[in-house]
């Protein structure tokens, strides 16, 4: 449930059938965030913001309402264009080297470029779509080489080698941006 709030613009409330109290959090975007017990209204979640406004404001680092739409619209046009380059080149990638995964997953994690899990799911960070196309390529050939070694062995870094050259470097310049907004 979204509640909007006139001074701390939407706040995000999730419902937690083992919560047995509200809690108050800031999530990714910046935004206010409550967790409350299954049965809470929004009646009643309003009426605990509106109680504990004062210690919201004092304790917890929000975002300006105004800020939080611009990330919003920033993160959907990253998706927009990821969705249209990102599965296309890791398909690319994975037919030109001989890999086979299951499926590619398109997300927006604040400290991670990409990932890949053992049952052969692929994430690649939508944040990429701000990098270089040597770098977005460099993580995408990174993410295939664990799917043959689930680790960062010196067999892993050499598969990534063999289809890398400039692994090292791209390794390098990949640490001077951030995959968050």
């Amino acid at each position: 449930m979204i509640i909007v709030d006139e001074e701390f613009g939407e706040v995000v409330v999730r419902k937690n059938s083992l919560s047995k109290g509200v809690r108050f959090s800031v999530s990714t975007s910046g935004r206010l965030q409550m967790s409350v017990p299954t049965h809470t209204s929004e009646f009643l979640a309003k009426r605990f913001i509106k109680s504990n406004r004062d210690a919201i404001r004092e304790k917890l680092p929000l975002r300006d309402p105004s800020e939080q739409r611009a990330r919003d619209y920033q993160k959907k046009q990253l998706m927009k264009k990821a969705r249209e380059y990102l599965p296309y080149r890791l398909e690319y990638y994975a037919k030109l080297y001989g890999y086979s995964y299951d499926k590619c997953r398109l997300s927006h994690a604040n400290t991670r470029w990409g990932s890949c899990s053992s049952n052969r799911t692929i994430s690649l960070n939508i944040g990429l779509m701000k990098l270089p196309n040597v770098l977005i390529d460099y993580v995408i050939i990174h993410e295939l080489a664990h799917l043959n070694h689930m680790d960062h062995s010196k067999a892993f870094w050499a598969e990534v080698g063999n289809h890398d050259k400039n692994y090292k470097n791209h390794e390098k310049k990949l640490k001077m941006f951030s995959p968050g907004l």
